[in-house]
């Protein structure tokens, strides 16, 4: 069984200390997709506890008919897609589409020291790169993120997404597409 399955389980059952258990585990994984998908850290660290309070409060009916993980993610994606439709929202993304407001999450490297035009270079990559996922379409982000970085199977970001597998198939072309298309020179990654 799924460790977090079983931790979830316990909890269930009235272990409290097994929810601190999923905290642990999951809050940073989930944190950096919600960054990923909302383009900013303070709504995506709300969005986190938000997910975890649903969790809280869905621990009775929780079946474990799934992997934990699958069911955590379609909670986060779902408020990260409520929180990208709400009004104020939208007018932030039309500011940052025409080139006006901040420059978005920047990346930071963890390696060796390297030479510092080196480091301006992958510094500047990292951040188109960064820009290029920012203007993904929210569900190609979302499928492209649970696919190439958290390792999620085509069925359970169907799952998380509440769509089928070839849907997803195609969300996650489309976003290799695009990443690629916007690529300087339009080169394959």
């Amino acid at each position: 069984m799924d460790e977090s399955v079983r931790l979830m389980l316990a909890f269930r059952d009235g272990d409290e200390s097994a929810f601190d258990g999923l905290f642990q585990r999951w809050a940073g994984p989930l944190l950096r997709y919600l960054e990923r998908m909302v383009s900013d850290t303070a709504t995506a660290e709300e969005l986190v506890q938000e997910a975890f309070l649903r969790v809280h409060r869905a621990r009775e009916r929780y079946s474990p008919e799934a992997r934990f993980s699958t069911w955590l993610y379609r909670i986060a994606t779902n408020l990260a897609l409520n929180e990208l439709r709400r009004p104020q929202r939208q007018a932030l993304h039309e500011r940052h589409e025409h080139g006006a407001g901040e420059d978005g999450p920047s990346l930071e490297l963890a390696a060796e020291p390297v030479e510092p035009e080196a480091l301006a270079d992958a510094r500047r990559a990292g951040a188109a790169l960064a820009a290029r996922l920012a203007a993904l379409p929210e569900r190609q982000r979302a499928a492209l993120w649970l696919t190439a970085v958290e390792g999620f199977s085509y069925a359970e970001v169907a799952r998380s997404l509440e769509t089928t597998e070839k849907s997803v198939k195609a969300l996650v072309h489309r976003a290799r597409a695009s990443l690629a298309a916007a690529r300087p020179g339009g080169e394959e990654a």
